[in-house]
């Protein structure tokens, strides 16, 4: 099986934000689609490691602000690569406004926002699908989306050729994220952007 096959879905690219405490947060999903449009709703799935999660269960709202083409690899560092558990995602942070619902959303890099409330969730296991209404929804730009495959031909850079150190370790062919080791094991959960032993490959180092 190649599990290359899924970059040819036609899917886009997305900062999830939610506020709770007083804390905004956000991280990167590739999984948001309209469910209907009359009425308007949208399903998100995340996966449960992510705080933001956590905190679209506690509080039942969230953003989605869609990436464009002109979307820069600093951004998905920030909000895919490390934990809002334990850093603000937003401080330094200035390309971003509050929507009507109080939540952030990204200004730069992007062409569009959704605003939705949960409607319904469904237990996938890792992840939950967060079936929502749209509340409120605005247009910032006329640039493309980026679709995944975009990403991965154009912002995410391209792996450094290295001279062989002849050690062995796995890498991740979503982010780039590297494991040193003989063996990766099955249950192995990427730190940076949470995708699975499948998604990575075996390297030398």
């Amino acid at each position: 099986m190649n599990d290359k096959a899924m970059f040819s879905l036609t899917y886009g690219l997305f900062a999830l934000t939610a506020k709770m405490d007083g804390v905004d947060n956000g991280c990167i999903i590739n999984t948001a689609m309209q469910v209907t449009d009359t009425p308007k709703r949208i399903s998100i799935t995340v996966n449960k490691s992510n705080h933001t999660h956590d905190m679209i269960m506690a509080t039942g709202i969230f953003n989605i602000s869609i990436f464009s083409e002109k979307a820069t690899f600093d951004t998905f560092k920030r909000f895919g690569f490390q934990s809002g558990r334990d850093v603000k995602k937003f401080d330094g942070y200035n390309p971003w406004k509050y929507s009507a619902n109080g939540l952030a959303y990204l200004t730069e890099g992007t062409n569009a926002y959704i605003s939705a409330r949960v409607e319904k969730t469904v237990d996938l296991g890792t992840h939950t699908m967060f079936i929502a209404t749209i509340e409120d929804m605005d247009v910032l730009s006329n640039d493309p989306s980026a679709t995944y495959a975009y990403y991965h031909a154009h912002i995410k850079p391209k792996p450094q050729e290295t001279k062989p150190s002849g050690k062995t370790g796995y890498r991740c062919k979503v982010c780039g994220y590297v494991y040193e080791g003989d063996e990766l094991p099955e249950d192995f959960i990427c730190p940076w952007c949470k995708h699975g032993a499948s998604d990575f490959e075996k390297v030398e180092l």
